[in-house]
């Protein structure tokens, strides 16, 4: 059953062969109820009918997760077990919001639309909407988002005086989210901090958060933690939401994180928090996948979904097996490689769609030998009408990986899209203009005005702008306020307060066409020509300087498109104002920048990370650089919980794949500015033999090579001579044991030693476990790094 989009979400069934159901029922009958149920497997109709107390779908890979959740919110409207209103499904990204209530909508009609179908950012903006006197905010507030983020975190430093390069924005924002995923308030963490790193980032947080209040803005970690400080302050808010939501429903709950999990707890409320009015707790339905939890570099804790029988004593457990998207070949790999992953809920993925073709495996001699593997293949492919160019992705551990295919693919024509560029909104031009539209909206949007304020240049500079700064802090007024008053700023020259009038009166009067309902785009257009913002691109592209001209093209694109987007916001929405605009735009998730595989006669081979691949799905997969340092990443493999999700990692690049596998490595590697000989992948090798099918292997040279390599960094030089699994294949004849990244000999380290690290910087050691290959060291290295365990066998660690 092939999908006409080869990026469509993961876990899919294809409702096209299974029995008709209802478009809209208009009745809530046994027979629509149990005609909702056609064409579901045994355990899919459980988790659909399942009645009572909390419910956790372990939904494997492509085993129809989506279809499960909105079948079964269909069929609560169907059995009459619950009214729309009464719904909330949460999701991750609004995409799969969206399809997930469309899908919905196909099946009991109209009535859809008074579900809560969101994603946790998105309901909790509505309740703080809701509630926003409450938590002291106005309703109008701005969402930063982490852009916003860093430029505030830099006013506070700067603030405490901190040196930029020791303490970097972006490092003390991460600290700060960190703390906020875990529901730690500014005072909590001064109480907590341990250390000068702990005690700076708390120091930041209380002056961060005070700014945010300043700006009447909540950034995206704020927007659940205050919904969760809302819901346990305030017992009748609670109590409200409680009895309104009697079904709540969460998608991927492997990827929640403290915060997201203790905001569901809230929701649905305990036997005793709802007994005192005679209400039973509503009903909980997670689904998830604890082997598909790869976003821990994000806050998400797999505890959530491995302790749900734990949390919820009276839970029931529906185990979704049975595969439709892969051969049963591609889903032999994956149980075989999860299956090396301890403490886990053992299932097996299986499929009625038989074996399929062989997994293709290829040892290049090195990158740019395995891209170019990867480009002829998918000639070959196409050649043979066996795929087209859209229906093929090319999977990596990290970004950088894909500069040797990009110089590869635009070397023989072949057509591909990177996912994971420079995404719209992130763009300088759109987020210039939206900064303008939050401005209007929230005056105490600090960020925001301080971005504008000399964009395009009007003569504000930096000077303008401290002294400016000095004089509100003085004053204890906001820096909108100080820029009304800027004749009463001491030092301003003249040039620069004819300018600050000009700017705050240009302001007011986009302010007083907001109040009089002109709508989002009408403003934007307004800025763009008002603000000369327009003229100066446009002065640009005349002038005709190749490079200059053709970026400045783009960007007047992207702002069309930008007043294209508020267009249709107005269409879409009635009555739709600014501040519902920037709303959108705010909760709106990454992008989708899966091309369409119409595009372009047959679209364009899609690159991306791993991460990025997840819920994606492609008829034929490329899995590359299955070395060990490169993936399983090098910063993993000391660590046995690391290293455990990037399996977890493999297993989900795996199970993209519907008909076609491809898993290639390079014997070596440009590693560091060096050419590095890195070991086969353990994951490559933990796929059994027999459903391989080697193209080639590791050519006798370059093991020789490696061997050199390896002797003249003093490392373990022993060779086996008898049988050894070789990359997948059990072959014969001298094969080097396991060695480091670039096979880097092991330090003799001991507690104290000064170390340096290629990522990390300089550290000291403060501890040192085990020996010979498996020796470990833990290191200091201070400032937003931390303590690092490192296993020495791979770790780029040098001995000052």
């Amino acid at each position: 059953m092939t999908s006409p989009h080869p990026g469509t979400p993961a876990g899919e069934q294809d409702d096209r062969f299974a029995p008709a159901v209802p478009a809209a029922p208009s009745r809530r009958s046994g027979a629509d109820a149990e005609r909702l149920l056609a064409g579901l497997n045994p355990q899919q109709r459980l988790a659909v009918t399942h009645s009572g107390g909390p419910l956790l779908v372990v939904a494997g890979a492509g085993s129809g997760k989506t279809r499960v959740l909105t079948r079964r919110i269909a069929y609560l409207l169907a059995a009459g077990r619950a009214q729309p209103g009464e719904i909330l499904a949460i999701t991750f990204t609004n995409k799969a919001a969206g399809e997930m209530k469309e899908r919905v909508g196909e099946l009991v009609g109209p009535r859809a639309r008074a579900m809560w179908v969101s994603t946790f950012h998105s309901a909790c903006v509505r309740i703080l909407r809701d509630q926003a006197g409450v938590v002291g905010l106005s309703r109008s507030f701005s969402i930063y988002d982490s852009a916003d983020s860093q430029r505030l975190i830099t006013l506070a430093a700067r603030e405490l005086d901190l040196d930029p390069k020791r303490h970097p924005a972006r490092g003390l924002a991460v600290a700060v989210s960190n703390l906020k995923n875990e529901l730690i308030t500014p005072e909590q963490a001064t109480v907590q901090a341990s250390n000068d790193v702990e005690r700076t980032a708390a120091a930041v947080y209380a002056i961060y958060q005070r700014r945010l209040g300043e700006a009447n803005a909540q950034d995206f970690d704020d927007l659940i933690m205050t919904t969760v400080r809302l819901l346990q302050d305030h017992p009748d808010v609670a109590d409200h939401y409680r009895r309104r939501f009697r079904h709540v429903l969460v998608d991927e709950y492997q990827d929640t994180n403290h915060a997201q999990y203790m905001l569901v707890r809230e929701l649905v409320g305990t036997t005793a928090e709802r007994g005192d009015e005679g209400l039973p707790p509503g009903e909980l339905c997670v689904v998830g996948d604890a082997d598909q939890s790869i976003y821990a570099f994000r806050g998400a804790n797999i505890r959530n979904i491995n302790d749900f029988e734990s949390d919820y004593p009276d839970a029931t457990v529906v185990l979704l097996e049975q595969n439709y998207r892969s051969t049963q070949t591609i889903l032999s790999a994956a149980n075989a490689i999860i299956a090396h992953n301890p403490d886990r809920l053992v299932k097996n993925l299986w499929s009625a769609a038989g074996a399929g073709s062989p997994i293709v495996g290829y040892v290049a001699d090195n990158e740019h030998d395995e891209a170019a593997f990867v480009a002829q293949e998918v000639d070959r492919l196409t050649d043979a009408g066996d795929a087209s160019p859209g229906q093929v992705a090319v999977f990596y551990r990290t970004n950088a990986q894909s500069r040797v295919f990009e110089e590869v693919f635009i070397r023989v024509g072949l057509p591909y899209k990177v996912v994971g560029g420079v995404r719209f909104y992130e763009r300088r031009e759109v987020r210039d203009l939206l900064s303008y539209l939050r401005v209007l909206a929230n005056p105490a949007d600090t960020v925001s005005l301080r971005r504008i304020l000399n964009v395009p240049r009007r003569g504000i500079g930096d000077r303008t702008e401290s002294f400016v700064e000095a004089y509100a802090q003085q004053e204890r007024v906001g820096f909108a306020e100080a820029l009304r008053r800027i004749d009463e700023v001491p030092g301003i020259a003249t040039r620069s307060a004819t300018a600050v009038r000009g700017f705050v009166a240009l302001l007011e009067e986009l302010e007083g066409l907001i109040a009089e309902g002109v709508g989002p785009s009408r403003i934007l257009e307004l800025i763009m020509t008002r603000t000369g913002y327009i003229a100066e691109l446009e002065e640009t592209v005349n002038a005709g300087a190749a490079a200059g001209g053709v970026e400045a093209e783009g960007r007047i694109e992207n702002l069309q498109e930008l007043v294209g987007v508020a267009r249709e916001y107005e269409e879409r929405v009635e009555g739709g104002d600014v501040a519902g605009f920037l709303e959108q735009v705010a909760l709106v998730a990454d992008a989708d920048q899966i091309p369409d595989p119409e595009e372009g006669g047959g679209g364009v081979v899609t690159l991306m990370t791993l991460h990025s691949a997840k819920g994606l799905e492609f008829p034929v997969v490329f899995l590359t650089g299955l070395e060990d340092g490169v993936f399983p990443h090098l910063r993993t493999l000391g660590d046995p919980t690391e290293l455990a999700e990037e399996r977890r990692l493999a297993y989900v690049g795996v199970t993209r794949a519907r008909h076609r596998l491809y898993l290639t490595r390079a014997s070596s590697r440009s590693s560091w500015g060096q050419l590095a000989y890195n070991p086969a992948s353990r994951f490559l090798e933990e796929v059994p033999d027999q459903l391989m099918d080697w193209r080639r292997l590791a050519q006798p040279a370059i093991a020789a090579a490696a061997q050199r390599a390896l002797e003249r960094a003093g490392g373990d030089a022993s060779w086996g001579d008898g049988p050894v699994r070789q990359y997948g294949r059990v072959t014969t004849g001298p094969v080097p044991k396991r060695g480091g990244v670039g096979l880097r000999p092991i330090p003799a380290l001991a507690v104290g030693d000064k170390v340096s690290h290629d990522t990390f910087g300089v550290g000291v050691v403060a501890s040192v476990l085990g020996q010979a290959d498996k020796a470990q060291a833990e290191v200091e290295f201070g400032g937003d790094v931390g303590r690092k365990r490192l296993l020495l066998r791979y770790a780029p660690l040098e001995k000052l």
